[in-house]
């Protein structure tokens, strides 16, 4: 079962054994978060070239990152993103990033999710990190409805979230969590990453031996 959802934000160069790691992972992947520079950056990466098409020739869904700034950024700068990250990468997907939760900023959004289906993304994931308005719900495939640590979590998320809501629609990440930490959401990503960038840290079962 296609259960992980994997943003890992450090460079193939620097480290391949991680990188190797993620695609030897593919049966488990829903997808992999492809995130060169806060987005696609100003030219094409070699290295981040070749490691999206090792994912793809493994079956993984590549999602460009672009961030939407809880709709301050326009509308033409994102779609700028993903275009590249279709041309450079050739990402099949889109991860939208600080995705606004309000109802107001929901034709915003539609149509930037209108544009990312244009643009090639066959799977969308709209990161929130909170429950957002139960409208962006038609927009995409995946909603990321918690972004935080582990102990905000298990503490206040996890019971909540087990008693109201179905998992299949929506991801949790999380990080700061502990080797036997788990998630309620059927897509999912637990890393020990800590700090300013956690997301330069594998989920447990994947983060190779060094």
């Amino acid at each position: 079962m296609k259960t992980l959802l994997v943003p890992y934000y450090e460079h193939p160069a620097e480290r391949p054994d991680a990188w190797d790691a993620v695609v030897a992972a593919a049966p488990r992947l829903y997808g992999v978060v492809l995130n060169p520079a806060d987005g696609p950056g100003t030219a094409p990466d070699p290295a981040f070239a070749a490691v999206a098409e090792r994912l793809r020739a493994a079956g993984v869904c590549v999602l460009g990152y672009a961030d939407t700034d809880y709709a301050r950024r326009p509308h033409s700068a994102v779609v700028h993103d993903l275009l590249r990250h279709r041309d450079w990468y050739g990402a099949d997907g889109a991860f939208l990033d600080q995705v606004s939760a309000e109802p107001d900023a929901l034709p915003h959004y539609r149509r930037l999710t209108v544009a990312a289906r244009a643009a090639g993304a066959r799977t969308l994931v709209l990161n929130h990190g909170v429950h957002p308005d139960p409208g962006y719900a038609q927009l995409a495939e995946l909603l990321v409805t918690f972004e935080g640590p582990w102990d905000t979590y298990r503490d206040l998320v996890l019971p909540l979230w087990t008693a109201a809501h179905p998992p299949e629609r929506f991801c949790h990440l999380i990080y700061a969590a502990p080797p036997n930490a788990r998630a309620a959401a059927a897509v999912h990503c637990l890393v020990p990453g800590t700090g300013a960038h956690p997301w330069g840290t594998l989920p447990h079962a994947l983060e190779p031996a060094r």
